[in-house]
């Protein structure tokens, strides 16, 4: 039976977290908000200023798993509030940088710190939680992410418009002072278990060195074109560090990932499931902005307006989902869940330059349906698949299949758009003109498409549960 002292310090953990979460996912989709403020200030170009956000997006995924590692090695905590502190000091050191060049080197900062935090907050909710109440936690906790990432496109404009672009990484300060509180007040103590594991260096290099030139490669190669020697070289550094790193960890007495895990059918099957649903959802992000703006003549404002109908129904439904997950098991939510998304990314495929704005939010809320219901039970899936010597790395992998799926995503429908538009668009010399002959409209279409039906492979995926899950 449980006190009232214990109910009250889970719930105060998810408040904790749960505020980290916000911050994060606030501070991403801002950023993303205020660049060509950023750029104008600094007069910087666009290739530039796009770093900010590649940066970021590099040094958070080549450490998530190392540093999920450390949590289960030194403590979820210890790792989360360190993580907290550095968050906060590359806030500081990015709203005050005097130049483009340290604003890009203060965003690596405040990216370490965000792996500590996303690398051990969902260990820290499984802890905190019991088993029956595991999809509720990490449902209210995706919650948290959708209002972040609802509320950032607004609050970024409307902060920069009337204090400057710097106030939005400054917000950062009072907000993590409040959740360092918390968790100091709620989190339970890391265990003082002695353990013998040393931490693999060389595992954690390799695959940051590994995963960093894939995702750069994904990222860059419709830039610097998917065949030039950059792009090539670092799709070859990608496979030789990612090689070396499974050869290593299969060698040495206490490795970074314990390979292990993915011996165990669901498990490798939810990581799959969960890149593939990543996948479909960043190409949405990714291409309705082509859709609205260049091809429809949206404003941003109208747009962001417009596309606030995905993370609203995600933010509504993420926490029933993962309450009934509780009830019922995993697999019938994440098998709907997917399916709904493929659905969703197929009636994307089909607007066009008539379709009326109902039609759109419409598709957008299917879509934000789709994924709303599939994430809790799928994390829960994942952490519960896990043992709990191997949390923090569980934490990771899913942490790092989310930031692999978005870029992989985004790659995915880059090509595809970009391929598509060149050959529908021929002839055609301005946006206006290229969305008069149909090329955006075609180019989204056929990008959609493909979203839809790689997701119809995550029904698959989906199928697949842990015994006392499903």
């Amino acid at each position: 039976m449980e006190t009232n002292l214990q109910t009250t310090q889970k719930w105060g953990v998810l408040v904790a977290v749960g505020i980290g979460t916000f911050m994060t996912a606030l501070d991403t989709s801002v950023v993303n908000t205020v660049l060509p403020v950023i750029g104008k200030n600094f007069n910087q170009t666009i290739t530039v200023v796009e770093w900010v956000v590649t940066i970021y997006l590099l040094v958070l995924s080549g450490l998530l798993l190392s540093f999920g590692r450390l949590g289960d090695m030194r403590g979820h905590k210890a790792i989360y509030l360190i993580g907290f502190g550095i968050f906060m000091a590359g806030s500081f050191l990015s709203g005050s940088a005097p130049s483009a060049a340290i604003l890009i080197a203060s965003r690596g900062l405040q990216a370490l710190g965000a792996a500590m935090l996303a690398a051990n907050s969902p260990a820290i909710l499984t802890k905190s939680f019991p088993a029956e109440q595991r999809g509720q936690a990490l449902g209210l906790q995706a919650t948290m992410t959708y209002l972040g990432l609802t509320a950032g496109p607004a609050l970024g404009g409307w902060l920069a418009s009337l204090l400057g672009w710097r106030v939005v990484f400054y917000i950062n300060l009072p907000v993590g002072v409040a959740a360092i509180w918390l968790s100091l007040r709620f989190i339970p103590k890391d265990s003082h278990e002695k353990r013998v594991e040393r931490f693999d260096f060389p595992g954690a290099i390799t695959f940051m060195l590994g995963l960093g030139s894939l995702l750069l490669g994904l990222n860059q190669g419709e830039e610097w074109g998917w065949t030039s020697l950059p792009i090539l070289l670092l799709f070859a550094g990608a496979i030789t560090f990612l090689t070396l790193f499974l050869y290593l960890e299969k060698h040495v007495s206490h490795p970074m990932l314990d390979l292990s895990l993915f011996k165990k059918l669901p498990f490798s099957l939810t990581t799959l499931s969960a890149i593939i649903n990543y996948i479909g959802v960043y190409t949405g992000i990714f291409l309705m902005p082509y859709y609205l703006i260049q091809g429809r003549g949206f404003t941003p404002a109208q747009a962001g307006l417009v596309l606030t109908a995905q993370p609203i129904i995600m933010a509504i439904v993420a926490p029933i989902s993962g309450t009934l997950s509780d009830r019922i098991g995993t697999r019938i939510p994440a098998v709907f869940g997917m399916s709904v998304l493929s659905v969703g990314l197929f009636l994307l495929s089909r607007l066009s330059g008539d379709s009326s704005i109902q039609s759109v939010m419409l598709a957008l809320a299917v879509v934000g349906l789709g994924t709303g219901v599939f994430i809790s039970p799928n994390n829960s899936a994942l952490m519960g698949s896990a043992p709990k010597s191997r949390q923090g790395i569980a934490a990771g992998i899913l942490a790092t299949a989310r930031n692999f799926g978005m870029v992989l995503g985004v790659g995915i429908a880059g090509a595809v758009f970009t391929t598509v538009l060149v050959h529908a668009g021929e002839g055609a010399s301005s946006t206006s003109s290229l969305a008069q002959n149909g090329a955006v409209f075609e180019a989204t279409s056929a990008a959609f498409l493909v979203a839809s039906l790689i997701t119809i492979l995550g029904v698959f995926t989906c199928l697949v549960r842990v015994r006392n899950n499903s």
